[in-house]
């Protein structure tokens, strides 16, 4: 029943991120223009503005939610979030290097080397923390992370400050907002979101044993190596194409997951199931309070889900029982 209520306010989010904005649309006008566009301006706004750049916020959301509740999972850390593996790190240095040293200036064109970077860092971490004995441990990933993410971030801050026009590109990005992106920059992300988001949610049962530690895991068949690995592929790809898209987002991929166990407890099955459809929930809401609230100018969505954000997670810590992993 829960989980139908929360489909259902996402269904009303989409069609209020379909009708809000500088340019205000009823909503039976909207649903009319999806359906039977008529060429009119209104119909152009929903179907080359604002459909894209929900479909985007409904993937982008997804993908943040269930990284973070993955890797909250694996890590066994309650304040691991999507960059915790250097992914926002690596996909920003990509970003600027892209810029700086390639002259890539459009979206569309450094999404890929945002992706890679994502990617190539989030390797680099868990090769860093495989090596020596007892291989890629929870504590030895956090800190792989933390220390790849400083050394990335020097990168680019090296190269935003010898390069003006690669800071202006990074800093626009770097906020992380749903503006400005077309069809097309989805169609580049999808098929990373949806392999990821299925990879994920096949992981919820290893996912349950591991929870136990690892040697109950492996009592229970679980396998724990394979797990992790396929837990950073799913991570990677989900956060790689999310924050490629649309830049780091912060706050979603931390706090939903505690949302969600705050709801259904422990059972990574629910967790992710709702990380699914809430994460998506928050950003769309926050998407359409950014255009909102200094209309007709905008809010990067980056900036209201910190916002938005760190009073729930406020709320959340703040309970005398938080819902542990």
């Amino acid at each position: 029943m829960g989980l139908a209520i929360a489909l259902a306010a996402l269904a009303l989010a989409v069609f209020l991120s379909l009708a809000l904005g500088a340019r205000s649309i009823p909503l039976a006008d909207v649903i009319g223009d999806l359906f039977h566009p008529d060429g009119s301006q209104d119909a152009t706004i929903v179907h080359e503005l604002r459909l894209p750049r929900t479909l985007l916020g409904l993937g982008v959301g997804a993908a943040l939610g269930l990284a973070g509740a993955l890797m909250q999972a694996l890590t066994r850390n309650p304040l691991a979030d999507p960059g915790l593996l250097g992914v926002n790190a690596g996909a920003a240095a990509a970003v600027v290097i892209a810029v700086g040293l390639f002259g890539i200036g459009g979206l569309t064109g450094y999404v890929w080397f945002a992706f890679a970077g994502a990617g190539a860092a989030a390797v680099v971490v868990y090769l860093l923390a495989a090596a020596g004995r007892g291989g890629a441990t929870p504590v030895r990933l956090a800190l792989a992370g933390t220390a790849v993410t400083a050394a990335l971030l020097a990168v680019t801050q090296a190269v935003t400050l010898l390069d003006r026009e690669a800071f202006e590109t990074w800093r626009f990005w770097w906020v992380g907002s749903l503006a400005g992106r077309d069809s097309e920059t989805l169609a580049q992300v999808a098929p990373f979101l949806i392999a990821g988001a299925l990879l994920a949610l096949a992981l919820a049962r290893p996912l349950n044993a591991l929870a136990l530690g690892d040697d109950a895991g492996r009592a229970l068949g679980a396998h724990v190596g394979r797990t992790r690995v396929l837990g950073g592929i799913a991570i990677t790809l989900l956060c790689g194409a999310a924050t490629a898209a649309a830049g780091p987002i912060a706050f979603i991929g931390l706090a939903i997951p505690h949302v969600a166990r705050a709801i259904v407890g422990p059972d990574q099955r629910w967790v992710l199931a709702y990380s699914l459809v809430l994460a998506p929930l928050l950003l769309l809401v926050a998407d359409v309070l950014g255009r909102l609230v200094v209309s007709p100018q905008e809010l990067q969505v980056g900036v209201v889900t910190a916002f938005v954000g760190a009073p729930l997670f406020i709320a959340l810590v703040r309970r005398r029982r938080i819902a542990q992993l």
